[in-house]
């Protein structure tokens, strides 16, 4: 089973990729990769898992959007129950600039056999499309207080964040289960500044997304909440460690 985690450009904007493979002891990293448009990452999808891999993708953007207007059931629950660690999500409605493409995606992960998992059951192999946030995953995953603030203000504090991230991977990942074990090697590093920060951030990002979508297919609703449903669009969560109820919809 393969867990393929996207980072995705909503509008013009490149993608981080990041692909894990479930094995008898654990998760294993694979790659990491810049997708320059929506087609390219359909594209190594395909390079990985082809058209029958069992598979989950975990994509960072949403892309089932029934509402003309307003704001999704999940991304109302997302602001509920993260907005006070400054993890509310970005609305999304069809009247977006952003979201036809980001349907059109999602239909495109469909006709390739990736079904939406906004149930699943644990450990089943199959082919499964989720939408995954990164903010509220680690916010559960790492036991954080606030977000950490990587994507906007200064450089230098971008730079600390996206450092904080890259080392609470790589030391909390191997201690969950799945567990996935990581070397100090196998992560980008954090660059100066520029677009080269963006880069790694994406790809950190696409590496949450990954890991959080193993942990849906792992223990499913024991351990996950799902936000809203299949119908109004909905946002899979980790749990936190201490408290496994679902929250309310």
């Amino acid at each position: 089973m393969y867990f393929l985690g996207i980072d995705l450009g909503w509008q013009s904007g490149k993608s981080g990729v990041c692909c894990l493979q479930a094995l008898e002891n654990g998760l294993k990293l694979h790659q990491f990769d810049i997708c320059d448009t929506r087609k390219d990452v359909i594209d190594w999808i395909e390079h990985w898992v082809g058209d029958d891999q069992p598979a989950l993708v975990a994509v960072d953007a949403p892309t089932l959007i029934p509402n003309k207007t307003g704001m999704r059931l999940c991304d109302r629950l997302a602001h509920r129950y993260f907005g006070k660690y400054d993890a509310g999500c970005y609305p999304a409605n069809q009247g977006r600039p952003f979201a036809n493409d980001l349907i059109q995606f999602g239909l495109a992960l469909e006709a390739h056999g990736f079904k939406h998992a906004a149930n699943i059951t644990p450990r089943q192999a199959g082919r499964y499309q989720i939408e995954l946030f990164p903010h509220p995953a680690t916010i559960h995953l790492f036991r954080l207080n606030k977000i950490l603030k990587y994507k906007k203000g200064r450089i230098a504090d971008r730079r600390q964040a996206l450092a904080q991230l890259r080392s609470l991977q790589l030391s909390t990942f191997p201690k969950l289960t799945p567990p996935l074990r990581l070397e100090d090697t196998d992560l980008p590093d954090i660059p100066t500044g520029g677009k080269a920060l963006k880069v790694a951030e994406d790809q950190l990002d696409s590496l949450t997304c990954a890991y959080a979508g193993a942990h849906w297919w792992w223990w499913g609703l024991e351990r996950n909440w799902v936000l809203g449903d299949a119908s109004l669009g909905y946002i899979v969560v980790p749990a936190p460690y201490a408290d496994q109820i679902p929250p309310e919809s």
